[in-house]
Order: C-alpha cells, then structure tokens, then sequence
C-alpha cells in the first residue's frame, strides 16, 4: 500500500531498476549498500566524538574495563 509520495518514488525507482540488466541492478546494489555503510560509519563516528568526553571524566562508563587485564574462563 502506497502512503505517501516517498513510497511512490521508492516504489518507482524499483520498477526502473527492474528494468535494467541484471549486472546494472548490481551495481545499484552495490553503490546504494556502500551509500549506507559511509552513512552509519559517519553517525558512529560523530556519537562516539560527542561521548569521548564523558569516557575521560565518568568513571561509570568505563568500570568494566578494569577486568579487561583479568583471565577469562568459560562455564560450561
């Protein structure tokens, strides 16, 4: 079901891209996959930014990496 004009150009965009040959529909994949990938990187990127400062002065955030130096041991 259609919503809104987004979903018409989503919708349209897909029936084009149908159209093409399959080695083209690949490469769209493809370039819109690394497209999201660069995106989310990006937004990680600027969120750990924005929290770095809270890591160096709120000892909270960072107790658990006392036992980073501890043995670990599986319970089975």
């Amino acid at each position: 079901m259609i919503k809104n004009v987004r979903d018409m150009e989503t919708l349209e965009i897909i029936r084009s891209a149908g159209r093409l040959p399959v080695p083209q529909q690949m490469l769209i994949a493809e370039r819109i996959l690394h497209s999201i990938r660069q995106r989310e990187q990006s937004s990680m990127e600027t969120a750990a930014e924005r929290l770095h400062a809270d890591y160096l002065t709120d000892e909270n955030l960072t107790l658990f990496t006392k036992l980073d130096c501890e043995n670990f041991y599986e319970a089975r």
